[in-house]
């Protein structure tokens, strides 16, 4: 089954073809990093008309590196939610309208379901249940796959996401966005314990995180030697505060592995490319006796190859839409809206 997928959601415009959710046969990507770079974050106006502007052409590009033509297209996906709503606006009218003109079905996916989904194209073998930790730009959550449709959230941050954080005290120390990425290879060279910085527990659900006020110190932190004129060890605080992420992450992703006696675990979403957060869920998957599946670095951002992946799956589960199919801002996991 050849499905065409596209994903909006945020500064990518991605059109991939999968084959049987498990194939890539083209993943295409216009980037609007340089773009949004000079205003130091994704700016939700520009990001909607370039994925206007590069849509159709890429789908056009997807096909002809595939070397597949209209008619060998079985079924067209896209992502309705969640994501800046102008962007997710743009993929699924396109999507309506390729469904509509090429006669085949349309299949709404779960941005986050799409990450989670990453992993069977990087891990053939992977199937349900399994852990997963989904780290990104806009959720931190540990879900429990039970089946490729069916998953329960265990835990999420009660606040900030994990990556919005990276990405908002690398901006604050000057560096270039997407600040996570330039925050990780300055955290290499550093010392993790030069900086006291706090690691919450909030609630009572044990699997719950909160990283706002990682967030707030780390910044109360930076403006203050900038006040008084105090010269910061940037490499040291980075990996302080990456530190302080993964040890938020790490007890609770180890407790819901005893939870669930899962000796599966898979992370998914862009933060899941930190090098530090890598390492430290290798160690804690060793500990706990369970596999690791973390995908590719090009997985682990916004692409259309896991939308597509996810939409084999759904389409098998009778999860089509009709042309009434609308995007949404948000939007649960499991379906509900928030």
């Amino acid at each position: 089954m050849n499905i065409l997928a596209v994903e909006s959601s945020c500064d990518e415009t991605a059109v991939s073809i999968v084959r049987d959710g498990r194939e890539v046969l083209t993943d295409c990507i216009a980037s609007q990093v340089e773009l949004h770079r000079i205003y130091g974050g994704v700016v939700p106006e520009i990001a909607s008309r370039k994925h206007m502007e590069s849509i159709y052409a890429l789908a056009d590009q997807a096909l002809q590196e595939a070397g597949l033509t209209r008619q060998e297209i079985d079924a067209v996906a896209v992502t309705y939610a969640p994501g800046l709503i102008g962007a997710v606006l743009v993929g699924v009218n396109f999507a309506k309208a390729a469904a509509l003109a090429l006669g085949k079905p349309l299949i709404p996916v779960h941005h986050i379901r799409g990450h989670i989904a990453a992993n069977y194209l990087a891990y053939p073998e992977l199937k349900p249940p399994f852990l997963c930790l989904v780290v990104s730009g806009g959720h931190t959550m540990i879900v429990d796959v039970k089946d490729y449709t069916q998953m329960e959230i265990l835990g999420t941050t009660l606040d900030d996401a994990a990556g919005e954080c990276f990405d908002k005290v690398g901006r604050v120390l000057g560096m270039p966005y997407p600040g996570g990425a330039a925050l990780d290879k300055a955290a290499q060279q550093g010392n993790d314990k030069k900086y006291d910085l706090p690691r919450s527990r909030p609630g009572a659900n044990p699997y719950d995180m909160s990283f706002s006020g990682l967030k707030t110190a780390s910044l109360n932190l930076i403006h203050h030697a900038q006040q008084v004129g105090e010269e910061l060890d940037i490499p040291s605080l980075c990996a302080s505060f990456t530190a302080a992420v993964s040890d938020t992450l790490v007890p609770r992703v180890e407790q819901a592995l005893i939870k669930t006696g899962y000796k599966k675990l898979a992370v998914a979403g862009g933060v899941a490319a930190n090098s530090r957060i890598r390492a430290d869920m290798l160690a804690a998957a060793k500990c706990q006796g369970a596999e690791l599946y973390l995908p590719p670095l090009k997985l682990c951002g916004d692409n259309a190859a896991m939308i597509g992946a996810q939409a084999y799956y759904e389409f098998k589960a009778g999860n089509v839409a009709d042309m009434s199919l609308n995007a949404y801002a948000t939007k649960s996991i499991l379906g509900e809206q928030i």
